[in-house]
């Protein structure tokens, strides 16, 4: 008797704490929620890669940064998967100061990778740190997705860009981002610098295409295919034109006088004219 009894006690014990685990953790997510945090939302196909972009203020240039992981979305017990400028497994951090923004490359995605990540900044253990947090799902069939992540094209010139969307999405507000100044344009015309516009036009059925004209290199960066709460990042770079100098010079060729002696008769063949030829250098 005093044996069934201890073990019923054990299980209510356990079920007990296992009940106040669960609502500790949903507890910390509303108190992020409340606090403010943003959020970005991907989707990526099963065994794909994604690339995330994390920018951070100049100030942290010197600071160590790093992408960690946890299921339930609670920071402060997430493993953290790589430090910057490093590779583990099959993710991979790299810092790009001149640009005050470090990348999180996470490849061969399956669906137990789906969950919550954080871009973050060490500056004293994880209750000072600077973060940015993501959520991942993996999924067969993305619901947001883009033809191609990265864009590379010359100044003064235009890009097409497409993002795919499934059917439950077809109603959603989509927007076209930039992630730096979190700078969003809809449907239709605008500027986005002194030269350079943007053109979104939605098929209201599967795609979303942007086109971008007369770009600048001020334009470079990263942006993302915003559909409901869903995103989807393009990494665009523009170069700097390729100059060809043509130069031409005048080259004298000397008088050389040329005879032919036929049937007795010598026939003086006339100088060849100066003539010109072009050098170039790319």
């Amino acid at each position: 008797m005093y044996v069934d009894m201890m073990k019923i006690w054990r299980n209510e014990t356990s079920q007990l704490f296992e009940m106040q685990t669960v609502m500790l953790k949903f507890l910390l997510v509303i108190f992020w929620f409340i606090a403010g945090g943003e959020c970005r939302t991907v989707t990526v196909q099963t065994g794909g890669s994604v690339v995330i972009p994390c920018h951070y203020e100049s100030k942290y240039t010197q600071h160590k940064k790093y992408c960690c992981y946890h299921y339930y979305g609670i920071y402060n017990f997430c493993s953290i998967l790589a430090y910057a400028n490093e590779t583990k497994g099959d993710v991979s951090v790299i810092d790009h100061p001149d640009q005050s923004l470090f990348t999180v490359t996470m490849r061969d995605l399956q669906e137990q990778n789906t969950g919550t990540y954080w871009c973050a900044v060490e500056i004293n253990g994880v209750i000072y740190d600077v973060t940015e947090w993501f959520y991942i799902t993996i999924q067969s069939a993305p619901d947001v997705s883009v033809m191609s992540s990265s864009v590379t094209v010359d100044e003064g010139g235009n890009i097409s860009v497409q993002c795919l969307y499934t059917s439950t999405f077809k109603n959603e507000h989509k927007q076209w981002c930039r992630y730096k100044d979190k700078r969003c344009y809809t449907v239709g015309r605008s500027d986005t610098s002194q030269n350079a516009s943007v053109e979104i036009s939605d098929d209201g059925i599967r795609y979303l295409t942007v086109v971008m004209s007369g770009l600048m290199k001020s334009d470079s960066g990263w942006y993302y295919c915003s559909v409901g709460h869903l995103q989807a990042h393009v990494q665009l770079t523009v170069t700097g034109k390729t100059h060809s100098i043509i130069k031409t010079t005048d080259v004298e060729v000397p008088f050389r006088e040329w005879s032919l002696d036929i049937a007795s008769e010598a026939d003086t063949m006339e100088a060849p004219p100066l003539f010109r030829f072009s050098e170039a250098f790319s």
